[in-house]
């Protein structure tokens, strides 16, 4: 057996029997709110390692990037978790909440992960280049026809802005500003979309990787990846509690091969 599985087994072990004992003495309770995107792909599967390399006890509830940072602006978290530059998503909130301290948010960044173009398994269209899915974010591409598919219309199916995944597709195919499909379907949360596209033979998703693989959907392969930004976000100079899930977390997404972002 290698030696790299018998460490992750017997770690299993060690944190197995971590779990069965009480708090370390002085331990904070931190809470943690924001992107699903970076709770499904590092924080909640990860939540008993993290905690044990850290000392502190997690509380992980998993949103948009955008509600985690306002309520961590309004003290109701420790940390938000955001899947897209700190500066779209503050530009993002601006607009409906322009007098809040932004300017006191710190961003640490810890990985990237990809979004996926994902199609219903009955859609024949496997590719597609960013000039093509521009065309359709923007509107003037309204057809599955345009993209070797059938005639029929195209509802991109997104999470309403403020979502990481939508900010981070808008800023680097639309320089930050909102995208306006022709025939969209706009959701709540992303496992929303996901959920549109098993249903609807039409749709195009835009989801982060992590859910299209666990739903086994077809995405569209395209001539260059969008690439989210996971980061931690602390309301001023993180705590030593707070400092030490940081670099926990940074910990993890290295040992589970994520690239590193500094």
């Amino acid at each position: 057996m290698p030696d790299r599985l018998l460490a992750r087994l017997s770690l299993g072990a060690f944190l197995g029997a971590i779990a069965l004992l009480p708090a370390a003495a002085g331990a904070e309770q931190l809470t943690i709110q924001g992107s699903s995107t970076f709770s499904a792909n590092i924080l909640t599967p990860n939540q008993a390692i993290i905690e044990a390399i850290s000392g502190q006890s997690l509380k992980i509830v998993g949103i948009r990037s955008d509600i985690g940072l306002l309520r961590l602006l309004a003290g109701q978290a420790e940390f938000a978790v955001i899947s897209t530059p700190l500066q779209q998503a503050i530009d993002s909130l601006r607009t409906n909440s322009p007098d809040l301290p932004y300017e006191r948010l710190q961003a640490f960044p810890v990985s990237q992960v990809r979004v996926a173009f994902a199609v219903h398994p009955s859609n024949p269209v496997r590719k597609a280049d960013m000039t093509v899915i521009r065309r359709v974010l923007s509107g003037e591409a309204v057809s599955w026809k345009e993209l070797g598919g059938p005639d029929l219309p195209i509802r991109v199916a997104y999470v309403q802005s403020g979502g990481g995944v939508t900010l981070c597709v808008a800023g680097q195919l639309f320089g930050g500003r909102a995208f306006t499909p022709a025939n969209p379907i706009r959701v709540a949360f992303g496992s929303q979309v996901v959920k549109v596209v098993e249903q609807e033979p039409r749709a195009l998703g835009i989801a982060q990787l992590g859910l299209v693989k666990e739903h086994q959907l077809p995405e569209l392969a395209t001539d260059h990846p969008i690439e989210q930004e996971l980061s931690l976000v602390t309301l001023g100079e993180p705590t030593a509690g707070q400092q030490a899930v940081i670099s926990a977390v940074r910990k993890v997404a290295a040992d589970l091969g994520m690239p590193v972002v500094k």
